[in-house]
């Protein structure tokens, strides 16, 4: 069993090229990768098509069917927090990812039965929802529990594979911003067979068919993942981080009217003997300061739990805190990416979908941005990565902050570009014409990069940032961005539905009933585009405010020879390119080389003299 458990560094795999007794690197995570592909292959596929299956087989109407997709999504990563709280606490991570695929496996398969089985199919009723009874139960179950199977496996797994790689390590800090652009590469590959051999599948010969493929695909990724368990880098649970973070809010409480001490070396800190293996002592910081009195050890009293807090458990829910407005700012951009998933399949259901004599189904629509992904992730990583490297010093070429704010203002012009398509489209249906479904490819396009420079910031930054004890629990944090926003977008459908019913000529909301020539959805995207733009500027503010966790690359790999010039040569590898503060020490450094020089070679004048009056006595 040590052998599964984070041990010494003679276990880890230097980015997978060591010994085959060692664990880790790129060679335990190819079976990640291998589960992130087929897993991905029918998840993003009934992503985008399942609004189609609640129109044409449960009979709901537009509005119903696309609020019933974002719930059903929202659900799904909110309860990846879940599944990262197990994984830190209570199973190790394959075991956390291992369980909840038993439930995602199950769920697939009660929805194929549902598919399958005629009786089990509402009749129309032309209602806003026509499920009832024991359809209904079957339904909302099967649906809830792919949410819950799902979200455990989503909140564990990103964490398992980058668990393979030492951020501490520089060359393996590279290597760990890497792994998260290959898992969405992987991501991807699995996403473009998904929506075109899948949705098709689906659509024209039957949705059990396709439900049946991704139950299949899915059950093949976890058996590969499990197959690679002689292989992983395991880390042990720890304690729980909800308790860790409540103590410390709970002990600044009570503490509120002790004053802190004057210096912060009388807070309470526990020692490098009593630090477990795989945690972290983290240094104290000035933000935050009403939570320094969680610290705070009154005398005659011994250190306990629920009495008083360490300083790096403190700086533990200081970090969760400063992330909180990073992913309060991307929770807009997930609302639109929603529309991608309802409104915009709907959209090209209503359009000229032939190509030739083949019928193009709508939510096959995202393959041309997939396809253009996967050129672009391979072309970022091998040739923009170096590059911005050679003038930033990052690992990354830039930081993962940079490339978020890249993506939120991509997802604007996104929602921009979108309306604009829908103006083209309506007015052409209306007039009896059907404009191709490839219009629709400019919003996707614009779209599927910025989900690739934000998706993949914002995990490598949520795994980066977070206690060495919250890892899955921070990496969760993306998908709870994304939760915030599938539920946000179903907020505003119905809000947006409200208002203009009331101050529309016609007493009809933007988005009504089933038939979207007669809609004004176009507005609800330039709403969605006008307010990504507010979102940005609170983005950059966010982004400037939040202070970066000490890089521990650098301060772990320095020379311990101060005057070796491998050590130096280490030390310029390490951190990529020299900042002021380094080389002003290295400057008072030589001046008190040449001061010291100075002073020996005056000594050595004085020495004659004193010889010469030593010899007159």
């Amino acid at each position: 069993m040590q052998g599964d458990v984070e041990g010494s560094k003679e276990d880890h795999v230097p980015l997978g090229l060591a010994g085959k007794k060692g664990r880790g690197g790129f060679r335990a995570t190819m079976f990640v990768y291998g589960l992130v592909a087929l897993d991905s292959m029918g998840f993003v596929a009934n992503m985008v098509s399942l609004v189609l299956y609640f129109m044409g087989v449960m009979h709901f109407d537009i509005p119903t069917s696309a609020n019933t997709l974002t719930n059903l999504m929202g659900s799904t990563f909110l309860l990846t927090v879940l599944g990262g709280f197990i994984s830190d606490a209570y199973l190790n991570r394959l075991h956390t990812v291992l369980l909840f695929g038993f439930l995602e496996i199950m769920a697939l398969v009660l929805i194929t039965i549902q598919a399958h089985a005629k009786n089990m199919h509402p009749p129309a009723c032309g209602k806003a929802s026509c499920v009832e009874g024991g359809i209904e139960y079957m339904l909302y179950f099967s649906l809830g529990l792919l949410a819950l199977g799902s979200g455990g496996v989503r909140g564990a797994l990103p964490a398992l594979g980058a668990d393979q790689f030492n951020e501490k390590d520089p060359e393996e800090a590279r290597a760990l911003a890497s792994y998260f652009n290959w898992m969405t590469l992987s991501t991807v590959v699995g996403a473009v067979v998904g929506v075109t051999g899948i949705v098709n599948l689906s659509m024209f010969h039957g949705w059990w068919k396709g439900f049946l493929v991704s139950t299949v695909g899915t059950f093949i990724g976890f058996v590969i993942l499990a197959a690679g368990k002689p292989f992983y880098h395991l880390r042990q649970p720890g304690d729980s981080p909800l308790i860790r973070i409540a103590q410390v809010f709970a002990l600044a409480i009570r503490n509120r009217r002790l004053p802190l001490p004057p210096k912060v070396e009388e807070l309470y800190e526990i020692s490098d003997k009593e630090t477990i293996a795989y945690e972290e002592k983290l240094e104290h910081t000035e933000q935050f300061r009403f939570l320094d009195k969680a610290a705070i050890l009154p005398e005659g009293m011994q250190p306990a739990p629920w009495k008083v807090c360490s300083v790096t458990q403190v700086e533990e829910v200081k970090i969760l805190t400063r992330m909180l407005p990073i992913l309060g700012s991307t929770i807009i951009m997930n609302t639109c990416l929603a529309q991608l998933q309802t409104f915009s399949v709907q959209q090209g259901n209503d359009m000229y979908r032939k190509i030739g004599k083949h019928d193009f189904p709508a939510p096959s629509v995202p393959v041309i941005p997939l396809v253009f992904m996967v050129i672009l992730i391979p072309a970022y990583e091998f040739f923009f990565v170096p590059f911005a490297r050679k003038f930033t010093g990052h690992p990354a070429g830039i930081t993962q902050l940079q490339r978020v704010g890249v993506g939120l203002v991509l997802s604007a012009v996104s929602m921009a570009v979108a309306g604009i398509v829908e103006v083209k489209r309506r007015d052409q249906a209306l007039k009896g014409h059907l404009i191709s479904l490839f219009w629709l490819s400019f919003q996707y396009g614009i779209f599927g990069i910025a989900d690739m420079f934000t998706l993949v910031g914002l995990l490598d930054f949520f795994y980066k940032e977070a206690p060495s004890s919250m890892k899955s629990l921070s990496t969760s944090f993306t998908w709870l961005s994304l939760s915030f926003g599938y539920f946000l977008s179903t907020v505003f459908v119905n809000l947006i539905n409200a208002v203009t019913k009331r101050i529309t000529p016609s007493r009809q909301g933007w988005l009504h009933g089933q038939l979207l020539d007669y809609n004004n959805l176009n507005l609800f995207y330039w709403f969605l585009a006008i307010l990504s733009c507010l979102n940005f500027l609170l983005y950059l503010y966010s982004a400037s405010w939040y202070k970066y966790k000490p890089d521990d690359t650098e301060s772990n790999n320095k020379p311990k020879a101060k005057d070796s010039d491998e050590g130096l040569l280490l030390a310029k590898e390490s951190s990529g390119a020299k900042t002021d503060e380094e080389e002003s020490e290295q400057n008072a450094a030589k001046r008190n080389e040449e001061e010291s020089a100075q002073e020996t070679d005056d000594a050595e004048a004085k020495a004659p003299s004193s010889e010469q009056s030593n010899g007159t006595k």
